[in-house]
């Protein structure tokens, strides 16, 4: 089992963020981390959770940066009982905030992963995505997490933004491979409903040709891809628990969790969250939405799909790109050669 918990409040709105985020409501910062104890607990019996059950655990956002320290130490006190041994505790950080004090204070909590929104080393392209961090910053907000300890340390790169080059794009790659981390997500620039970008669907550029360049060059550089977007010498077990379809806790407003056949949404409104925690919106998915849900995440990563999911006709439709060396079958699993080709590939079996 997993737990992720959301923080939604950020130091600016990117311009292609539709994530559940704000800019302007740091006062309720205190009262926001109070109502995680609550669903947090409410959500420990929901899930039946053990002793030493949770197997991962991530902090995303937003901005978890831009909370202290001292604000998650009741968190860590209530799921301490729960976490297995040798556990990856990651939380997503932006370069200008994620201070040196930050980065001791986290550590000492337990976070011993740290992902740093870096986006671009190019300071132009930084300002037309509207990040709140220079190059500098990121260089030095690296650098700072590896003298605070920590072993595993990962950035994402954003690309297929219009003004992108190779030369452009072969730089943030060599500089950021020059860092101390140890993983890399490189993710293509999408125009997403309610952003600023969505008036200005020209700024994303994304070819198939540019898009593989990229893929080959972070792996050519030893950062191995195990999922679409995500390549290193290390794996993320959080991220490999969502592509193996595990069940998932999600704190926080705007949040997203998983058991067995149902998923759970707290409402995305901060206000109404604090006021009730536990106001959360319950799906029941089908067998028919669970295979293909299952399909998505496994054609799209390392860890395949299991035979035994499939129907007859599925089992054919796999079949026939075996025989075209598409896709690979070993133990039962069929894998996926192309990431790329992820999607239309799930279709064609699920047709």
């Amino acid at each position: 089992m997993l737990l992720y918990i959301h923080i939604p409040f950020c130091d600016s709105k990117c311009s292609y963020c539709s994530f559940n985020s704000y800019v302007d409501k740091f006062h309720l910062k205190k009262t926001y981390m109070k109502a995680l104890e609550v669903q947090l607990h409410h959500e420990l019996q929901r899930f039946k959770v053990r002793n030493k059950s949770i197997e991962s655990v991530f902090i995303g956002g937003g901005t978890p940066s831009t909370v202290e320290p001292k604000h998650y130490e009741n968190i860590f006190t209530i799921i301490k009982p729960y976490l297995q041994d040798s556990i990856e505790i990651t939380s997503e950080a932006n370069p200008n905030s994620a201070t040196k004090e930050w980065l001791q204070g986290m550590k000492k909590l337990g976070v011993n992963r740290i992902s740093f929104g870096v986006q671009s080393f190019n300071d132009q392209k930084l300002k037309i995505l509207n990040r709140a961090h220079s190059p500098k910053d990121a260089l030095e907000a690296i650098e700072n997490a590896k003298a605070a300890g920590y072993k595993n340390i990962s950035l994402d790169l954003i690309y297929a933004t219009l003004g992108d080059t190779k030369k452009l794009l072969e730089y943030d790659i060599k500089t950021a491979l020059n860092l101390p981390i140890n993983h890399l997500s490189a993710y293509a620039l999408s125009i997403e409903e309610g952003t600023p970008f969505e008036r200005k669907p020209y700024m994303a550029k994304e070819t198939l040709k540019f898009t593989s360049w990229i893929f080959d060059k972070l792996q050519e550089s030893g950062f191995e891809q195990y999922e679409i977007s995500n390549f290193g010498t290390y794996q993320s077990s959080h991220n490999l628990g969502y592509w193996q379809y595990k069940d998932y806790i999600g704190l926080g407003s705007g949040a997203v969790g998983k058991l067995k056949d149902e998923r759970y949404y707290p409402t995305p409104n901060v206000e109404n969250y604090i006021s009730n925690p536990l106001d959360i919106r319950i799906e029941t998915l089908d067998d028919e939405d669970i295979k293909i849900e299952q399909m998505f995440l496994g054609f799209r990563s390392i860890v395949g799909v299991s035979k035994n999911i499939f129907n007859t006709d599925e089992i054919k439709r796999a079949q026939i790109l075996v025989e075209e060396e598409r896709l690979h079958f070993k133990n039962d699993t069929f894998y996926n050669l192309d990431y790329l080709l992820s999607d239309e590939i799930t279709l064609f079996i699920s047709s």
